[in-house]
């Protein structure tokens, strides 16, 4: 009869070996989506230089996001339930209270879509301006400024090791502001992009202050929602700029909808990773996956586009990156840095006494051999 003690340890050890399998997964496609999306925007800039339009358009796309949980947990599970049912199962993410609940819901949802739209539009900008490289990596900046947020809005954890992260990461953005000259084209771009990785640090510490703990289905709820509400409030916007001439194309040749189609899909693929992936496997693989789309832009910026880095730029991208690693080292690392010396030098020490043991043990031995050893 097996044991059950090993029987839960084979289960436990299953259950990691799958997360981090579909974790790894995710990092690909993270990466994947993401290089994907800020290649075609600059492909598409060639002949529709309208990033509000994209924007907006894009994430429109957010709206599908609850259809498709609902698909899988169709598929997944033996609940039978109607589509509106489940919404309104998953709409506790607003809250509770009756009274105000149309009040949350307008609330919230047009504050995140502001934060959200604003997060967008830069970065579309900030790629008018740069390289996709140089725009990756200081997207991956949002890391630094959410923990300040975090430190001063939710009164997180002092870190030393995380404000040293976030010093490099400012290093890395002075460095990139100056690696071409004060060309008014890359201060303008690095600003953009510093202030779309500001937007997104306090989009996300807002939203763990507002909607903390949720779960997969109330996430796709919220997803959805604020896409129905980007689609009904923002809708003016794009024809505002476009009757001011801000974001003009002729009327005889349509926007490219297939750039335009490939780019929300994408964008949405990297929301869905992004934001749903956490409920399937550990968080810290999942913003892998962000840095990971640097190198990817590297690739495909060296190859494809013939892009030459000059060496300033490589140092600012690289601290950029370590700061952004830095950021993912856990709260108790210095415990678990020392509980991991102290265990390794335990097991020096053992096994210096092993080897002491068997050469007293050989060296018997050989007396009782009368062995001579000669040097």
């Amino acid at each position: 009869m097996p044991d059950c003690g090993e029987d839960t340890s084979y289960k436990a050890l299953t259950k990691t070996v799958f997360k981090v399998m579909g974790g790894l997964l995710l990092v690909l496609c993270v990466s994947s989506s993401w290089v994907g999306t800020t290649q075609l925007v600059q492909l598409t800039y060639k002949s529709f230089p309208c990033p509000f339009f994209i924007s907006w358009f894009s994430s429109n796309w957010n709206i599908i996001f609850f259809p498709l949980y609902y698909s899988g947990h169709m598929a997944t599970t033996q609940e039978r339930q109607k589509l509106i049912k489940k919404f309104r199962d998953c709409h506790c993410v607003f809250g509770n209270e009756e009274g105000i609940r149309l009040k949350i819901i307008v609330k919230r949802t047009a504050t995140f879509s502001i934060l959200w739209t604003l997060t967008n539009y830069l970065h579309l900008l900030a790629l008018h301006k740069l390289t996709a490289t140089d725009a990756s990596a200081l997207y991956c900046c949002h890391k630094a400024f959410e923990f300040l947020l975090s430190w001063m809005i939710l009164k997180d954890r002092f870190m030393g090791i995380r404000i040293v992260a976030a010093i490099i990461s400012i290093i890395g953005i002075v460095i990139m502001a100056y690696a071409d000259g004060l060309r008014g084209d890359s201060v303008l771009g690095v600003t953009l992009a510093v202030g779309s990785a500001c937007t997104l640090a306090l989009y996300k510490v807002l939203l763990k202050k507002f909607l903390d703990n949720w779960q997969l289905g109330e996430a796709a709820h919220f997803f959805s929602t604020m896409g129905l509400f980007n689609f009904i409030f923002v809708s003016g916007v794009p024809l505002i700029l476009f009757l001011t001439h801000v974001e003009h194309w002729s009327p005889q040749s349509s926007p490219p909808w297939g750039y335009l189609c490939a780019i929300a899909g994408l964008w949405l693929v990297f929301n869905i990773s992004a934001s749903g992936g956490i409920f399937f496997t550990y968080p810290i693989l999942i913003s892998i996956g962000t840095l990971l789309s640097v190198p990817g832009n590297v690739a495909v910026d060296v190859l494809k586009h013939d892009v030459t880095f000059s060496v300033v730029h490589l140092v600012a991208t690289c601290c950029i990156c370590l700061g952004f690693l830095l950021m993912l080292l856990p709260e108790e690392w210095d415990s678990l840095m020392l509980s991991f010396l102290a265990a390794l030098a335990d097991q020096k020490t053992n096994n210096h006494g092993e080897e002491l043991t068997e050469c007293n043990v050989y060296t018997c031995y050989n007396k009782a051999n009368g062995a001579v050893s000669i040097p």
